[in-house]
């Protein structure tokens, strides 16, 4: 396929404002302005109108596919709420790939989704990258498992006090995290001790095994600044690789965070304070984060804000200080950089999944509308 005629943004510091982009198999070829457009081709040709191509959109932190578009109780599948410990989880098990927000995602250019178990559990288990088209949940897979998602805050504490068991507090939230974390390092101890007799096999543990050796980040759930900090801890005592989603906060302490080299996924903003750690929410949140060099993304925690918005998410980051172009990253390279897929997604580059979405104006621009989707080389969504 060969897209012509439009803004080609790279996100990878080129924007070309009359350019193309040339796609090979599932693969990006190459892209440049129009006067080096291929003469002779072959193949498809897409005529993008003088619109915008850009990287397919990337959501770095949702439940898509966990629970079920006006299903109920019947399609929830996101929290286990039964175990405040349950890292073994994983998100392949739960992804309904037929749930029509899929479908919803494909048509407003997010191709690329992290999506996983919510935050009822301080350790809730794991996330998977996928892709929004198929119908086999295997096929979708471009990393699984790719985070090990922890949640700190109301979450837990609200889950487990109705129930009155542990954690109710904040310390014991914590505590469940930490306690959970050391015996992962004493079974691996174990295992890797020769003249030790072997442990019995613990799935759990098992499943923590890769967060210790650094193989798999963990994604923690956090709004206050108190919990982004907690969590921070955490992963400084056991050397983990972490990610702060969420982040509601970030924006009281943005000089911090850019100290400890933190990488924030933020959002939702389209929605009400709905609890008292969302007190402090603000469309000036990513904007703050970046100007203080805090690798910032944008998410819609789908679905909290339905899927379909991310684009509007990113505008609203627009309307709190951000310029367009580093926006339209927060949901494009910086997404999939803190998402770890931007080997595979996240900007047009030669040898990249061919993932691409053309739209008729700015992407960031309400009024715009997608014209044209493209997923590994294959239009799955056409609107002229």
């Amino acid at each position: 396929m060969l897209i012509i005629n439009g803004t080609v943004h790279t996100m990878e510091g080129l924007t070309i404002p009359g350019g193309y982009v040339e796609i090979r198999g599932n693969k990006i070829a190459g892209f440049g302005p129009m006067e080096e457009c291929p003469k002779q081709w072959e193949g498809e040709v897409f005529d993008a109108q003088g619109g915008h191509i850009q990287p397919g959109f990337v959501d770095a932190h949702c439940h898509l596919g966990m629970f079920g578009d006006a299903v109920g109780v019947e399609g929830d599948d996101g929290n286990e709420a039964t175990d405040p410990c349950t890292p073994h989880l994983r998100a392949v098990d739960a992804i309904n790939p037929m749930d029509r927000c899929f479908q919803e995602a494909r048509e407003a250019g997010v191709t690329t989704v992290l999506t996983g178990p919510g935050s009822a559990n301080p350790i809730s288990g794991q996330f998977a990258a996928i892709k929004t088209n198929g119908r086999w949940v295997d096929a979708m897979v471009l990393q699984a498992p790719a985070a090990m998602k922890l949640a700190l805050g109301e979450n837990p504490k609200l889950t487990y006090h109705e129930r009155r068991e542990t954690p109710t507090t904040r310390m014991a939230t914590a505590a469940v995290i930490r306690e959970n974390l050391a015996k992962a390092e004493e079974y691996r101890e174990k295992l890797e001790d020769e003249e030790e007799e072997k442990p019995e096999y613990d799935a759990k543990l098992e499943a923590l095994l890769p967060v210790l050796r650094g193989e798999l980040p963990v994604h923690i759930h956090a709004h206050r600044a108190d919990d982004i900090v907690t969590g921070i801890r955490i992963c400084k005592e056991f050397h983990l690789r972490y990610v702060i989603v969420h982040g509601t906060e970030g924006h009281l302490i943005p000089d911090l965070l850019a100290e400890e080299g933190a990488g924030v996924i933020t959002g939702p903003c389209l929605g009400g304070r709905s609890k008292p750690e969302l007190a402090n929410q603000s469309l000036e949140t990513p904007a703050i984060l970046q100007r203080h060099g805090v690798k910032t993304a944008i998410c819609t925690d789908h679905p909290e804000t339905p899927i379909q918005y991310l684009p509007l998410c990113a505008a609203m980051a627009v309307r709190g200080g951000m310029d367009p172009e580093s926006a339209l990253a927060c949901i494009t390279i910086r997404a999939a950089e803190l998402a770890g897929v931007a080997h595979r997604v996240g900007s047009l580059a030669p040898g990249k999944d061919a993932d691409l979405t053309v739209t008729s104006s700015h992407p960031l621009n309400w009024l715009s509308r997608v014209r044209l989707v493209v997923m590994d080389g294959k239009g799955v969504v056409s609107s002229l």
